[in-house]
């Protein structure tokens, strides 16, 4: 799978996922009120105008953009209905020719994490029939139970051709709390970044793993770190821009070959209409904002690449 997700970041040059992380708050009052006409002021009207305002996005930005993360949390919110809405999403963005990763941070083991693994990435069997649950290509996982949470995920990308991006220094600012403690005279992060090349062994795509990390945009020297201790690992970087992310900062989590690496915006791609420097589209085009945001934004990381 990681060797279809470079396809796409190397034919548009974009190395660049839109985070289709919506609250309600994003979406402009005119699509609400479509929805809501239809459905009213409930769990299913508010998932409506949720899928409605993804749909529109990657309908403006679908010859931009090599792939999508939507976090599964913005739709559980909503319940079952929201659940909907994200699968709908997912089949959507497939429609498009775009690469889905689904931030859904799983972390359990045995059967269950096997059943997450089937669930977001495999097949499911029912009866003499087989299914794909929500069918992403690629789903974050979190490490905290070691190889017992992380193996059957691996068994499912090898089977079904998927990938996984693993937790290793995440954006937050409170990440330090467990991730930088020093143990064995090395910090936590260092340690889960040497799982995750024993991990990546047992699903190369290539030039790179099925088995990918994590690591936040705010801590440039730690991805400088971790980049060489992973030098086939392509990391999802999240933080970019309204986390404070900057594109010079993130070079050095590219390899040589200019790849490498994969950098998220999540609310300053889907909610730029409600910037200042975007609103002169307003409301009604916010699709419109969206993909001048994802112009600027692939234009300043590859401009800091040099490319």
């Amino acid at each position: 799978m990681i060797s279809k997700l470079i396809k796409n970041i190397s034919e548009k040059n974009a190395p660049i996922v839109v985070g289709l992380d919506p609250m309600l708050d994003y979406i402009p009052e005119n699509l609400q009120k479509q929805a809501f006409e239809e459905y009213g002021e409930t769990l299913k009207g508010a998932a409506e105008a949720v899928l409605l305002f993804n749909k529109k996005i990657m309908d403006a930005t679908a010859d931009l953009i090599p792939a999508v993360k939507p976090q599964i949390a913005m739709y559980e919110q909503f319940g079952v209905e929201g659940l909907r809405a994200f699968k709908e999403t997912v089949d959507y963005a497939h429609e498009k020719g775009i690469v889905v990763i689904g931030d859904v941070k799983r972390g359990d083991i045995g059967s269950t994490s096997k059943a997450y693994a089937v669930g977001h990435l495999g097949k499911v069997t029912v009866g003499s029939n087989t299914y794909a649950a929500f069918d992403e290509d690629i789903a974050t996982v979190n490490p905290y139970l070691g190889t017992d949470g992380i193996k059957p995920f691996i068994d499912v990308c090898n089977e079904c051709d998927k990938g996984i991006f693993v937790l290793v220094k995440t954006s937050n600012p409170s990440s330090g709390e467990f991730q930088d403690k020093e143990v064995d005279s090395k910090p936590l992060y260092e340690i889960v970044a040497d799982k995750v090349n024993e991990w990546g062994a047992l699903s190369m795509d290539g030039d790179y793993s099925n088995v990918g990390c994590v690591i936040g945009a705010t801590y440039p020297e730690m991805g400088a770190r971790l980049r060489k201790l992973m030098p086939k690992t392509y990391i999802l970087v999240p933080g970019y821009g309204a986390q404070g992310g900057k594109a010079a900062d993130l070079v050095h989590y590219f390899n040589d070959d200019g790849l490498g690496a994969i950098v998220n915006s999540s609310r300053g791609i889907i909610a730029a209409w409600k910037q200042e420097k975007y609103a002169k589209f307003g409301g009604d085009n916010f699709a419109d904002a969206s993909r001048q945001a994802v112009v600027d934004m692939i234009a300043d990381i590859n401009g800091a690449l040099g490319k």
